[in-house]
C-alpha cells in the first residue's frame, strides 16, 4: 500500500521559502490536511497562514538544538508524513582553509539534524501508522542531493555530509518499512533557491516545483529515491542499476528479516 496525501497531516522543515515552500503548497494542493511548517523563525510563516489558513501551522525548529525537535514532536504528535527538508552549505573543498569548520557545520544539520529529526519523529509516524491515523500508513521524506551520490570538489564537505545523510536514510527505510513508515531519498540537482544563489548556481538552477512534484509522486508510487530535476535524472539514470540491485534490495532483505 502506498502512502496518500489526501486528508494525511503533514511536518516540513524549513517551510517557509524555497524548496520547503514549494513541498507545503504542494502537499496541500494534493489534499494534505494541515501541515506544519517547521522553521526557526516561525513568524516568516504568516505569509502562508494568510494564504492557507488553518491548514498550516507554524512551529519553531532548529535542527542544532534538539530541545526544539522534541518540542515540535510533542506538538505535532498527529502528523503521518515528516519531510526533513533543511539542510546547510557551504561553499568549501577538501583543501579550504575552513575545511573542517564548513563540514562540522554541515554535519550538525544535515546528518546529526537528520537524525535527531528522525529519533523525535520515528515514534510519532509509528504510533499514527499502527493507529490507522494515515490512510495508508505514514512516511518520512529526507531531501539529500546528487551531491550525496558524487563529489564536487568545489563542495567537498557539503557532498560528504549529503553522502552520510543518504546512508543514514537507507538506514532509517530497512528500520521504519516493517513498523509502516515508508522512507523516500529525494536527490535534487541545483535548485533555484537561495541557496543555490550562494554557491553560484543560480544560472543553471531549476525551479523547486520540480522537487516538490518529485516527492509526491514518490509517496504515491512508493518509491524510494526521487531524482526531480535535469540534473538528478542524468545522475539517477545511471545509478538505476546500483540503486535497484544493491541498496533497495538490501533494505527490502533487512526490512523482511526485521
Amino acid at each position: 500500500m502506498t502512502f496518500q496525501i489526501k486528508d494525511s497531516v503533514a511536518f516540513v522543515t524549513g517551510a517557509n521559502r524555497g524548496i520547503g515552500k514549494a513541498i507545503l503548497e504542494a502537499l496541500l494542493a494534493n489534499g494534505a490536511a494541515k501541515v506544519y511548517a517547521a522553521v526557526r523563525d516561525v513568524s516568516s510563516v504568516e505569509p502562508l497562514r494568510q494564504a492557507h489558513g488553518d491548514k498550516v501551522v507554524a512551529l519553531e525548529i532548529d535542527l542544532t538544538r534538539p530541545e526544539t525537535i522534541a518540542a515540535a514532536a510533542g506538538s505535532a504528535s498527529d502528523v503521518t508524513l515528516v519531510v526533513n527538508n533543511a539542510g546547510v552549505l557551504k561553499a568549501a573543498s577538501a583543501l579550504s582553509d575552513d575545511a573542517i569548520e564548513s563540514f562540522q557545520f554541515e554535519m550538525n544539520v544535515n546528518v546529526y539534524g537528520l537524525i535527531r529529526v528522525a529519533q523525535a519523529f520515528a515514534p510519532v509516524l509509528k504510533r499514527n501508522a499502527a493507529a490507522g491515523t494515515g490512510r495508508a500508513g505514514a512516511a518520512l521524506v529526507q531531501l539529500n542531493s546528487v551531491a550525496s551520490l558524487t563529489n564536487f570538489p568545489d563542495f567537498a564537505t557539503y557532498s560528504a555530509s549529503k553522502a552520510a545523510s543518504y546512508s543514514i536514510t537507507q538506514g532509517l527505510r530497512a528500520q521504519l518499512k516493517p513498523e509502516g513508515v515508508d522512507v523516500v531519498s529525494v536527490h535534487p540537482g541545483p535548485i533555484d533557491t537561495d541557496m543555490a544563489t550562494d554557491a553560484g548556481l543560480h544560472e543553471m538552477a531549476e525551479p523547486p516545483s520540480l522537487v516538490a512534484d518529485a516527492i509526491v509522486e514518490a509517496l504515491q508510487n512508493g518509491q524510494f529515491h526521487a531524482f526531480p530535476d535535469s540534473m538528478a535524472v542524468q545522475i539517477g539514470q545511471a545509478y538505476a542499476s546500483f540503486a535497484e540491485n544493491v541498496i533497495e534490495a538490501e533494505t527490502e532483505e533487512a526490512a523482511a528479516e526485521a
